[in-house]
């Protein structure tokens, strides 16, 4: 008998009809989970669970101080290893809930396609119909698709990386509750049920989390089971509805499907590549990372080319084939009698061979299937597109076309996507390790003796020079610091990776703290001294440069976002760079970092200046003729750049998009977005349809005035301005804050818990200025205040309305509501942060502030916090009209109520695994227990709000 006592609380207390189906799955989940943890753990834990939620329920509806009594002495009371066991319990509901969820969004799409409801906002169709509806011809969105470029990239995170195990695990519970909607037999039903409880119980049974130091390895590794779960199919198969959509809503003549021959989604990755404060990141990792790559994908298409064996036994005692397909069959190291009249086969075990030599040379070292016989490797995966192609073009001239789509089609796109190197492998560094390092190989040289002292005028100078130079400053006979050898090696091994597994593999170098033209020089002075960029003097009188990689600035503080036009202006001003850039396409890339400028200026201000540096650079682009590509350094929670990417695109400036954006997938937001195929392609679909809308029909992205435009932004001028002051005056310019900010958080288990293979911190020291946006945000998130999202709006607003300037209060209410209802970005900008303000708790908040021991400076910091709380909250209530959060999202509002009853629990019970920690470190002593709950704690409340990190 299924014991139904855990469920019923969770399970939402309102809502329509067509969530029940998500109702009966959470219920059915909680309850298995209940019988595991009774089965597992003994009736003693299972009622302490129960009584914890019950009591956590009282807490939250009734705002009782009882109830936080009772909590404390329930929760001091628990030895170690129930505490373990209770985090691990509401640990795992959280993660059961996203998967029943994530299963409900499935169904609700699916009902709209059987039903025939009109296209979903967010789809290619849909955006098909705006852009048709608006005159865009068919040639301008063939166009679009043939020159765009949209990349996801994907980017480790010290908080979240999931064992497979665990995902092996959760990816069969989802399936399991897939089937449950198709037509069942009883005894179908029966084994569905005794399927779900194994998977469940194989969960309770598995570690969760690695509780040794995570290595870059191990994040590469995370990463890559993504692809396998989504990428290296979904991708592929978008790109085929996309086809379709554009059939059906700009059909030919004669009903032919015309194909994309571009890869205009390709995936990007920082993991292995991204050295900026992290130390174990260097020439090896890097290699590592595309050996491992390379062995994902070419394990795929090797699984696919011997699938397709089995498959195309066609004869030709029954059909002919292509001359070209024939010599294909006729190289193959098959020479079996009983194959002799099935070129098709032959060809492919010729081309399984080939791939299996070419995986050998790329680093693969265990191929499970031994081929028939030995084969050349290809030189490159373009080779293997083009026999792919001698196979369809053949199957198509000799009645075989209908044998195309099922998997033949879907792996050639799949190799003109992702290649031999799945990937493109981003290298980030920062601005200060590439001073430093061309000050050594100056000095040494004789050119400069003290780089660094020199003005920006004469870095310039001096670096324009050395570029100019057919010399290397470089001798394999000199003594060189550690670092500038390190990062020296790291270069070369770029040019080897290139030469190795295609141009694609390693193409982008990004700067981190970009502030001046010569950052910008350094990199390419760096890739001249080791062979990735080259000059041919006999070209031209100066010579003609070519450049391997292109050298990209983040701009991540205030001030950079600010000085970042000017910068570029001045540096696509020089002969050199104008010429890498026409080689590059007439194309520059410039990186805009999110998370840093809202640590530096706060919220509003943070996106006012993001909004201000695009437009100022797609001006002067425009003036240099330079086409622009904005790479959106996007965190998962909103204080990072997070929230919807749908809306985030469509509310970027006008002429900011234009067929071209990359941006970062990170923690969370990885395993939320695409651990579940249906809803990785349907992120990814979302992702193409914002592209293609934001490109194509930039009008509907601003008001219908430029006058009334011009307006909205000189108040968001000023609402900037006196959000940043407010925001500043808190985190930086009030005595103790980053006492209170060390106590009340789990920045500190964060740091000590080495999560992650890079530090917390850039510096070793307790200074907010030198501590990591990753774990500044994600703290503010696990503690339930979410300050990054939305401290300094309420302060802002009110001053604003206040201020005498002229205009009448209601004058100034009735232009701010003009502002949401009528510009993208304003909107967008609200709705962001009401979805953080909905999940912010000021009562579990007050848990954390307990742990602040200074009572003074507790009562004092807190209030201020909570009164911009109340602050912000009443004036986005008289923005918007909305008293309710998530009023135009009542979906996401359920999900986020639904889910209290087993995150507050969490919260209360990270609160005491923090006291004791911090007792026993008091003391000097370690419990590794304590560690592994915190740590289970911080996975299981993240996994819970879903965009924290």
């Amino acid at each position: 008998m299924l014991n139904d006592a855990v469920a019923p609380e969770i399970v939402p207390a309102a809502g329509s009809d067509k969530d029940a189906p998500l109702k009966e799955d959470i219920r059915l989940l909680g309850r298995l989970l209940g019988d595991v943890l009774r089965e597992q753990e003994g009736d003693a834990v299972f009622n302490v669970v129960e009584t914890i939620r019950q009591t956590s329920v009282r807490f939250r509806r009734e705002a009782d101080a009882g109830a936080a009594l009772e909590l404390d002495a329930m929760l001091k009371e628990l030895s170690r290893e129930q505490t373990i066991s209770v985090v691990r319990a509401f640990s795992y509901f959280s993660h059961l809930a996203n998967i029943a969820e994530d299963q409900h969004h499935i169904r609700r799409r699916r009902a709209h396609l059987l039903a025939g409801s009109p296209a979903q906002k967010g789809s290619i169709s849909f955006a098909l119909k705006k852009l048709r509806a608006a005159g865009v011809p068919r040639k301008t969105v063939d166009t679009f698709f043939q020159e765009a470029l949209i990349a996801p990239v994907l980017t480790a995170h010290p908080t979240e990386v999931q064992r497979k195990s665990i995902l092996d695990a959760e990816h069969d519970i989802a399936r399991l509750l897939a089937e449950r909607d198709l037509p069942q037999t009883p005894k179908e039903r029966h084994a569905n049920m005794q399927l779900l409880r194994s998977r469940v119980s194989t969960l309770w049974q598995t570690r969760m989390l690695r509780y040794s130091k995570l290595t870059v390895a191990d994040e590469i590794e995370n990463a890559l089971s993504y692809y396998r779960i989504t990428f290296l199919r979904e991708l592929p198969g978008l790109y085929d509805d996309i086809e379709d959509d554009i059939a059906a809503e700009y059909p030919n003549g004669d009903g032919t499907i015309e194909p994309i021959n571009a890869a205009y989604v390709q995936m990007g990755s920082w993991i292995g590549g991204d050295r900026d404060g992290n130390p174990n990141v260097n020439a090896g990792t890097m290699q590592h990372a595309l050996a491992r790559h390379a062995t994902t994908i070419l394990d795929f298409y090797l699984d696919e080319v011997h699938a397709l064996g089995a498959e195309l036994s066609v004869s030709t005692l029954m059909v002919g084939v292509s001359a070209e397909l024939q010599a294909l069959a006729d190289q193959s190291p098959d020479a079996s009698p009983h194959r002799s009249d099935e070129p098709y086969r032959r060809a492919l075990i010729g081309i399984y061979a080939r791939l299996a030599a070419t995986a050998r040379a790329l680093g693969a070292t265990n191929i499970l299937r031994k081929e028939v016989g030995p084969a050349a490797a290809y030189p490159d995966a373009g080779a293997f597109v083009a026999d792919l192609r001698t196979i369809v073009a053949s199957l198509e001239s000799h009645h075989g076309a209908a044998l195309v789509r099922p998997r033949l089609a879907t792996l050639a796109r799949a190799a003109d996507i992702f290649g031999f190197h799945l990937a493109s492998l981003d290298m980030r560094q920062t601005s200060d390790v590439h001073e430093r390092v061309l000050a050594d190989l100056f000095a040494h040289s004789g050119v400069a003796a003290d780089y660094t002292s020199l003005s920006e005028e004469d870095k310039q100078t001096l670096l324009l020079s050395e570029l100019a130079q057919p010399r290397l400053l470089y001798s394999p006979y000199i003594a060189y610091a550690t670092e500038t050898d390190s990062e020296l090696a790291i270069l070369r091994a770029a040019r080897d990776i290139r030469q190795r597994y295609g141009a694609r593999a390693i193409r982008n170098y990004i700067i981190s703290h970009t502030e001046t033209v010569s950052d910008l020089l350094e990199v390419l002075l760096l890739q001249k001294e080791t062979g990735l960029l080259r000059t041919d003097w006999k070209a031209a009188d100066d010579g003609e440069s070519t450049c391997e990689l292109m050298v990209i600035p983040l701009f991540e503080t205030i001030p950079d976002l600010q000085r970042a036009a000017g910068i570029m202006s001045e540096v696509m001003a020089l002969p050199l760079v104008k010429q890498l850039i026409a080689k590059q396409g007439q194309l520059q890339e410039v990186m805009l970092g999110y998370s840093d400028s809202n640590k530096d200026g706060g919220f509003l201000t943070s996106n006012w200046e993001l909004y201000k540096a695009e437009l100022a650079l797609v001006s002067d682009f425009q003036k240099a003729g330079v086409k622009l590509r904005l790479f959106h350094g996007r965190g998962g929670t909103v204080g990072r750049g997070g929230g919807p990417s749908y809306e985030a695109i469509l509310a970027q400036p006008p002429g900011t998009v234009n067929g071209q954006i990359r941006l970062t997938e990170q923690g969370e937001i990885i395993a939320s977005k695409f651990s579940n195929a249906e809803i990785g392609r349907r992120n990814l679909e979302l992702l193409v349809a914002a592209t293609l809308e934001a490109s194509l029909a930039p009008q509907a992205a601003n008001p219908a005035h430029a006058s009334e435009l011009a307006q909205f932004e000189a108040v968001m001028a000023q609402l900037s301005d006196l959000a940043y002051h407010a925001y500043r005056h808190l985190v930086y310019e009030t005595p103790g804050f980053t006492e209170y900010f060390f106590s009340a958080t789990p920045i500190a288990e964060i740091a000590e818990l080495n999560l992650g293979s890079r530090p917390a911190s850039r510096k070793a020291n307790q200074r907010i200025e030198d501590l990591r946006a990753i774990p500044w945000g994600f703290s503010w998130g696990q503690c339930r205040l979410l300050l990054p999202g939305w401290f300094g709006f309420g302060s802002a607003i009110e001053a604003w309305i206040d201020q005498a300037d002229g205009a009448s209060k209601d004058e100034k209410i009735a232009t701010l509501r003009a502002m949401y209802a009528e510009w993208p970005f304003f909107a967008t900008l609200l709705s962001n942060m009401d979805m953080v303000l909905a999940k912010t708790d000021l009562a579990i908040a007050s848990r954390y502030a307990e742990l602040v021991a200074d009572q003074d400076l507790r009562e004092r910091i807190y209030k201020r916090i909570t009164d911009e709380h109340g602050n912000t909250l009443r004036c986005l209530e008289l923005i918007t009209g909305n008293t309710e959060r998530l009023a135009g999202n009542p979906l996401l509002a359920r999900s986020i109520q639904n889910r209290f009853a087993y995150l507050d629990p969490l919260n209360h019970l990270q609160v005491e695994l923090i006291k004791r920690n911090r007792a026993l470190s008091a003391e000097s002593k370690i419990d590794e227990r304590v560690h592994r709950g915190i740590q289970l704690s911080i996975n299981g409340v993240a996994a819970g709000l879903r965009n924290t990190g």
